[in-house]
């Protein structure tokens, strides 16, 4: 069998008011009719979880395995991205990340980021409830609005940024410690954790921390133009989560990776359903094969073009069609000569 788990699925982009899609029963029942064997869950979304009681009612925890359970399904991790990205969010966005809060704390970011860090520390114990070894998460953000270097940045800004961001997730990072959970982020745009270089200069931060680890997302790369191949062998070891999401970057004589302002539907970077895209997901699950990756590889979709439906419907039997079966023997064992340490002495002339 292969060592990556899956089909599995995150459902906040399919979660919703109407049937089947606004109750953990019916959204797993509707994704185990596809295929899927895994969810990934959005905290945030009282219509599937309930997180401060999932933190202290280990009950609960097994009533949403047992739900699941009915439908032959597994929790995959729990998601915090919301949470995550207001553990750190520079003023000039004070006013759209409000709406990840909860209305009581818009307006006062001081509150909403110890909201934020609370909630990150609930996830840790819900997890571990759960028996999960992996959390999604987003970093947040200090530096992103200074991402490219004009005017030019003073001196020091970018490091007291990510000595801030540091200082602000080291004892959520124990507090996942503790739980025996791994932080995943999502490395993304728009979080100060955005390619290897930024989460290289985040993990000296927090003093190489075992449970600063990384969710793993090609789409992302493919926008940035990124190694997202080569990426899985710089750090492979700290992978420890996968999204499996499509995307293609067709630059014109308009506009290239920064977008030109654009919609999605107008960029040269697009996220796709999967296969419609350039990811090569035979190369991804290759790698993360032979780099021994054993977690879970769960659909995330996004695609400005298709119905979510149809790309759900499509997402199981591509994802498990991609998973490996590793090899228990070498291919060429048939010509293994059988000889030993004498006869390899006497090969090589020192008899």
């Amino acid at each position: 069998m292969s060592p990556i788990r899956g089909p599995g699925i995150f459902l906040a982009q399919f979660a919703g008011d109407a049937a089947p899609f606004n109750s953990l029963d019916s959204i797993g029942r509707w994704v185990a009719s596809l295929g899927y064997v895994g969810v990934q869950i959005p905290s945030w979304d009282a219509r599937l979880f309930n997180l401060a009681l999932a933190a202290e009612s280990q009950t609960y925890c097994d009533e949403v395995r047992g739900t699941l359970a009915q439908h032959g399904l597994q929790v995959t991790e729990l998601s915090t991205h919301l949470q995550g990205q207001l553990v750190a969010v520079h003023p000039a966005y004070d006013l759209p990340m409000d709406g990840f809060a909860p209305e009581a704390l818009r307006g006062k970011p001081a509150e909403r980021t110890a909201w934020a860090v609370e909630q990150l520390k609930l996830a840790a114990k819900a997890s571990q409830r759960l028996g999960l070894s992996a959390h999604a998460t987003f970093s947040g953000a200090l530096a992103w609005p200074y991402l490219y270097p004009w005017p030019q940045r003073p001196a020091g800004l970018i490091e007291t940024a990510f000595d801030e961001l540091a200082r602000r997730w080291r004892p959520i990072l124990d507090a996942f410690d503790a739980a025996g959970v791994d932080v995943c982020y999502e490395v993304h745009p728009g979080e100060d954790l955005c390619d290897g270089a930024s989460y290289e200069m985040f993990l000296e931060r927090v003093g190489n921390h075992p449970r600063a680890n990384l969710l793993y997302d090609p789409s992302h790369f493919v926008l940035q133009q990124l190694d997202y191949l080569a990426y899985i062998d710089c750090y492979h070891e700290r992978i420890k989560a996968v999204h499996v999401k499509d995307a293609e970057f067709n630059p014109t004589g308009r506009q290239g990776v920064y977008g030109g302002f654009q919609g999605w539907k107008d960029r040269a970077g697009r996220f796709r359903s999967l296969g419609d895209g350039q990811v090569d997901f035979t190369a991804i699950f290759s790698k993360l094969t032979q780099h021994g990756y054993k977690g879970w590889a769960v659909l995330e979709w996004e695609c400005c073009i298709k119905h979510p439906e149809q790309g759900a419907a499509e997402g199981a039997p591509f994802i498990r069609d991609h998973l490996i079966r590793v090899a228990e023997k070498s291919f060429d064992d048939f010509a293994a000569a059988g000889t030993d340490e004498a006869a390899n002495r006497r090969m090589l002339g020192i008899g």
